[in-house]
C-alpha cells in the first residue's frame, strides 16, 4: 500500500481493491476508481499496469495507520525537521534519532486520534475563529494580519501549513475542553475549603513557570510496572539532582503531552496550579526540581523554572444608574428612542432619576433601586454598554442608545480603582478548582484515547 507518481502523473496504488477503512477519502476515491477502471480494461492492461509501476517514483509511504486514517513518513519527516529546528534554535541538544522519532510518531499519533475524535463529535473550526485566533497573534507580535504571512515566511514558516496547524490546535483544544471540563466535578465543599486555604495563602496572585516529566503509570499497571515506574522516576531525580538539563531528560524521557517542549507547562497562578503540585511549587527555588510526586496518571518531577507576581489585583469599577425600555407591538424603536429622550429632558428638568427609574424602567434587576447598578467593572457590561460608560464624564446622563437588551440612558455616578483581590478570588474559585485539575485529567484522558484507538506502526 504504497503511493506511486507515474511518468504520466497518475497515481496508482500497489492495492488496488477499495478500501474504505484503512485511507483518507481521496486516497480511498482514487483506489477505488483504480479498482473499477481494471475491472473494465482488456487483457492488455496488466501488462500496462506494470510498466508503469516499473517507471513510477516512491512519493510517500506510512508511518502508522491509526484508526481508519494513516500517519504519512512525510509527516513524520517535516515534525521531526521542526522540532529539531525549535531544539536547536534554543540551544537544547537534539537527542538521537533513534530516541527522537519514535516520540514524534507517537505526538502525530495522538494528535491524529484526537482529531479523527473532534469530526466525529462535529467540532468544526470556522475561518471565522481561526482569523480571530490568527489575528491576535498578529497582534501580540506587532504586525497586522496582513503582514503575518510575511512575518512567519522570515521564520522559515509556511504560512499554510502554520494556518493549518493552528486550526487543528484550535479543534483539539475545543475537545478537551468539551470531554475533560465537562468531567470535572467541583463539589460545594471543595469550594469552601478552596477559599479557606485562600485567605492565608500569599502565592495565590503569583505566577510559577514550571516544567515537569512525567512516567505515566496505566490504571491497570500491576505492581511489579509501578515498581518499575517508580525506580525510573528516582533514576531521573538523581540525574537531575547531579547537574543533567532538565529540558533534555524531558525531551528523552517524558511520557507527558509536553514532553517535546522540554516537559514546558509554561505559566500558571498559584491558584491554577495542578492540584498535585500547589503544595510543592510555591516552596521550591527557581531552577529547582522537586522529588518524585504520585498521582493518578504516573510519577512526576516538577521544577520551578521562574516566578513573578504578588501584587494585589486593582480594577477600574464604575458607580452607574440606567433606565432600561424595551420594544414592543405599540412602541418601535424610533418611538422607544423619541420616549427616553423626553425622559432624559425631564430629569434634567429637575425630576428625579431614580423615581423615574423604579416606574419606568425595565430592568428587573436595578428598577427597585431607583436604576442603581452599584459599583462594577465596566468589562461585565456588553461592548456598547461598556462603551457608553467608559465614555461618559461622571454626572452626565448619555443620549438613548440601543444594546440588545433594548433602549438605554446610562449616568456615570462616580469611578474609582479597587484592590478586589479577595472578590475576584471568590468569584474565580470554580474555575480555579477546575483548572488545577485540568492538567492532570488531560493526561489521563490523552492516555484513554490512545488506549482504545487502534494504531499499527509501520516504521
Amino acid at each position: 500500500m504504497v503511493i506511486y507518481a507515474t511518468d504520466h502523473g497518475q497515481r496508482v496504488l500497489e492495492t488496488l481493491p477499495c478500501l474504505p477503512d484503512m485511507f483518507p477519502m481521496k486516497i480511498r476515491i482514487v483506489t477505488c476508481l483504480a479498482a473499477v477502471l481494471m475491472a473494465a480494461l482488456p487483457q492488455a492492461a496488466p501488462a500496462q499496469t506494470r510498466e508503469l509501476s516499473e517507471h513510477g517514483q516512491l512519493l510517500d509511504g506510512i508511518a502508522a495507520v491509526v484508526n481508519d486514517g494513516v500517519v504519512l513518513k512525510s509527516e513524520l519527516d517535516s515534525e521531526t525537521r521542526r522540532i529539531v529546528q525549535r531544539l536547536q534554535a534554543a540551544g537544547q541538544p537534539v537527542p538521537p534519532p533513534a530516541q527522537l522519532v519514535p516520540q514524534v510518531l507517537e505526538r502525530l499519533v495522538i494528535q491524529r486520534i484526537q482529531l479523527q475524535r473532534a469530526e466525529r463529535v462535529g467540532i468544526r473550526i470556522s475561518d471565522e475563529t481561526l482569523n480571530a485566533a490568527l489575528a491576535n497573534i498578529a497582534e501580540r507580535n506587532g504586525v497586522s494580519l496582513a503582514k503575518l504571512p510575511e512575518a512567519l515566511a522570515a521564520e522559515g514558516i509556511d504560512y499554510g501549513t502554520y494556518r493549518n496547524e493552528l486550526r487543528n490546535q484550535l479543534a483539539v483544544e475545543q475537545l478537551r475542553q468539551r470531554d475533560v471540563i465537562s468531567r470535572i466535578n467541583v463539589s460545594p465543599r471543595e469550594i469552601d475549603e478552596y477559599l479557606e486555604r485562600q485567605e492565608g495563602r500569599k502565592f495565590a496572585n503569583q505566577e510559577f513557570e514550571i516544567s515537569q516529566i512525567l512516567v505515566s503509570v496505566s490504571p491497570t499497571a500491576t505492581q511489579q510496572e509501578i515498581a518499575a515506574a517508580r525506580a525510573r522516576i528516582e533514576e531521573l531525580y538523581r540525574r537531575a539532582q547531579a547537574g543533567e538539563d532538565f529540558a533534555q531528560l524531558a525531551i528523552a524521557n517524558s511520557d507527558g503531552q509536553n514532553a517535546l517542549e522540554g516537559g514546558k507547562l509554561g505559566w500558571r497562578k498559584g491558584n491554577e496550579l495542578p492540584t498535585i503540585f500547589a503544595d510543592v511549587v510555591p516552596g521550591l527555588q527557581v531552577g529547582q526540581v522537586s522529588e518524585p510526586i504520585r498521582s493518578n496518571s504516573g510519577f512526576h518531577l516538577v521544577r520551578l523554572d521562574n516566578r513573578r507576581g504578588g501584587e494585589p489585583i486593582l480594577q477600574k469599577q464604575v458607580h452607574v444608574r440606567h433606565i432600561l425600555m424595551t420594544t414592543n407591538e405599540v412602541l418601535d424603536d424610533q418611538a422607544v428612542r423619541q420616549k427616553l429622550l423626553e425622559v432624559r429632558s425631564q430629569i434634567i428638568g429637575g425630576d428625579d432619576f431614580a423615581a423615574v427609574a423604579k416606574v419606568l424602567s425595565e430592568d428587573p434587576g436595578s428598577a427597585v433601586d431607583g436604576g442603581d447598578m452599584g459599583w462594577t467593572s465596566p468589562d461585565v457590561f456588553v461592548p456598547e454598554f461598556r462603551e457608553k460608560v467608559e465614555s461618559l464624564p461622571i454626572g452626565v446622563i448619555s443620549e438613548p442608545f440601543k444594546t440588545p437588551f433594548g433602549w438605554h440612558i446610562v449616568q456615570v455616578l462616580e469611578r474609582r480603582v479597587e484592590d478586589t483581590t479577595e472578590e475576584v478570588e471568590r468569584q474565580k474559585a470554580i474555575a480555579a478548582i477546575r483548572n488545577s485539575k485540568l492538567g492532570e485529567e488531560s493526561e489521563l484522558w490523552a492516555r484513554r484515547l490512545r488506549d482504545e484507538a487502534y494504531v499499527e506502526y509501520r516504521l
